[in-house]
């Protein structure tokens, strides 16, 4: 089932705190808690699942929006994006060092916000800690973008990114320059080749059954010697698929 991403603020102003929950709510992300100090932060990070971290340069306590960058890069696998009334250069260097994935400065819109958040996801890869915002790909208005976080992938519908546990996915069909990656109970679109989309999969439940299809091997019910069944899709394989899925299934 896909879940709502689910997003830290950390923002000692509690007017403008309030503001940005009201922001993402209505947009449709969930707000695991708003705390105002690092220390409150960290909890939340230790005992919680959070998917984004949105962070105040200037906390009220001794330590700051950029020591809870570090502390998060350092101990989680997940994005941050900085929020800041303070654009000057000297900030924005000391910023840098931390390598946030967005950079937003106050005031800003709910626009601006939903995008930050957007191409904070769309960047960030597990891969990849140190990667930073950069321009939203060309065609993420036309079609649905993707990242790997933990146990699942984001895919993004609309507006909204949605995780959908990888254990969820029943198959992957290629249609020219998207794929159809359908679930338990949904389908959704991606931009994607079907190779490049493979190796964001675990390599022990997903694999290539034919040049235009992806399973997972988890949900297959039926096999014969041309295709597989799952749920109610037939799916043709090619014959070394063929051959591992039997080999597996005697070993």
């Amino acid at each position: 089932m896909e879940q709502p991403i689910k997003i830290l603020i950390v923002e000692d102003n509690v007017i403008i705190a309030d503001d940005m929950q009201s922001m993402l709510e209505e947009i449709g992300y969930e707000i695991v808690d708003n705390v105002i100090v690092y220390e409150q932060a960290e909890e939340v990070l230790k005992n919680q699942h959070v998917d984004l971290v949105l962070i105040d340069i200037i906390l009220a306590s001794d330590k700051t929006g950029i020591d809870l960058g570090k502390h998060i890069r350092k101990n989680y696998d997940i994005p941050f994006i900085f929020v800041t009334s303070n654009s000057d250069r000297a900030t924005v260097e000391n910023a840098k060092s931390v390598k946030p994935n967005g950079y937003l400065v106050k005031p800003f819109e709910q626009q601006d916000l939903y995008t930050s958040i957007e191409i904070a996801l769309s960047n960030f890869t597990r891969s990849d800690k140190s990667g930073s915002a950069s321009s939203p790909d060309a065609d993420e208005g036309v079609a649905m973008s993707n990242t790997v976080l933990k146990d699942s992938i984001f895919v993004k519908k609309q507006h909204l990114y949605y995780r959908i546990q990888f254990s969820d996915i029943r198959f992957i069909k290629a249609d020219n320059v998207y794929l159809e990656v359908n679930t338990i109970d949904k389908k959704f679109l991606v931009r994607s080749p079907l190779k490049d989309y493979l190796e964001k999969l675990p390599k022990n439940k997903f694999y290539r059954a034919h040049k235009s299809y992806i399973v997972n091997v988890d949900h297959i019910d039926a096999i014969n010697s041309r295709d597989i069944m799952i749920k109610d899709t037939l799916i043709p394989i090619s014959k070394d698929f063929k051959e591992f899925i039997i080999s597996a299934m005697n070993s």
